[in-house]
């Protein structure tokens, strides 16, 4: 197994201080346009990045196992090695890119998701809005260990991308300079993703890095103001409805579907998805007519 460091638990205290700085500048320098902090709702961020990191341990069993079969059985190998690694953040940003693709456009994948897009408030607290049902991401990331990637390697990379993309929940920094903007995930990019505005919805996917978005059509530029939140947000602060909401949801859609059809369709469909009108079985022109009344 290769010695890779936690990079996650490194970051900790980096987390901590440049949250404890965020909330310092919005008290001695107040910005009206922007959302800045509420107590609340930071409290409820905190405790789910506080609740995710046991959850995650829980569904870390089984996907570790499975991670584990599929590099035993695949003959590839790929070494951990100074050139190597920089190839695997790469491959790891990619199917990063897909799987957070995923998971606004398939509705048991946005179940999920949800929760890390249901605060109106954009900060570094909000970074911390993890989902408890991380399971969901790991089938994206199975190609790289059927290539021969470790699964530690896997990991690692993950863990890089976590940490890279927890900075750019900020509405303190405006924006980079052009070639930084055009090729890593920003700030200014990362508040549109947030937006909950139909320009901004399903956009800038990326996690490090933004020209997967350029490449497949899914990159939008800030213009507007980002308003943040969903669609239909939710009232509450209560880190369990938070963290179950949108499946309760789509309980209730799955229950109350007419066919088969439009329940794979609330499963697999998008967030947004709505059945056709019903209509009415067209009349046997063999049936024989009825009598007048």
């Amino acid at each position: 197994m290769p010695n890779l460091p936690d990079v996650v638990l490194w970051s900790i205290p980096a987390f901590v201080l440049l949250t404890v700085v965020e909330m310092a500048s919005y008290r001695f320098h107040p910005d009206e346009d922007a959302a800045g902090y509420e107590a609340k709702d930071a409290a409820t961020s905190i405790g789910m990045g506080l609740g995710s990191l046991f959850t995650d341990l829980v569904w870390k069993v089984p996907i570790v196992a499975v991670y584990a079969a599929v590099h035993e059985l695949t003959p590839l190998r790929v070494p951990v090695l100074w050139w190597t690694v920089p190839l695997m953040l790469l491959a790891q940003d990619f199917l990063c890119y897909w799987s957070h693709r995923g998971h606004h456009v398939v509705r048991l994948l946005w179940a999920g998701h949800v929760v890390h897009h249901s605060s109106r408030r954009f900060n570094l607290s909000t970074a911390l809005r993890q989902p408890w049902t991380g399971f969901t991401s790991w089938p994206f990331y199975l190609p790289m260990v059927a290539l021969g990637v470790h699964p530690a390697a896997v990991a690692f990379c993950s863990s890089v991308s976590l940490v890279y993309q927890f900075w750019i929940h900020t509405e303190r920094v405006d924006r980079l300079p052009r070639p930084f903007e055009h090729v890593l995930n920003t700030p200014s990019h990362h508040r549109v993703h947030h937006a909950s505005q139909g320009g901004y919805l399903d956009r800038n996917f990326g996690g490090i890095l933004i020209l997967w978005d350029r490449a497949f059509g899914t990159w939008t530029g800030e213009t507007e103001r980002p308003v943040y939140g969903l669609t239909k947000n939710i009232e509450t602060y209560n880190p369990l409805r938070v963290a179950t909401h949108e499946y309760a949801a789509l309980a209730r859609d799955v229950r109350a579907a007419g066919d088969w059809g439009e329940r794979a369709g609330r499963i697999f469909r998008g967030p947004g998805w709505q059945p056709g009108p019903r209509t009415a079985p067209s009349p046997d022109p063999t049936a024989a007519p009825e009598p007048a009344a």
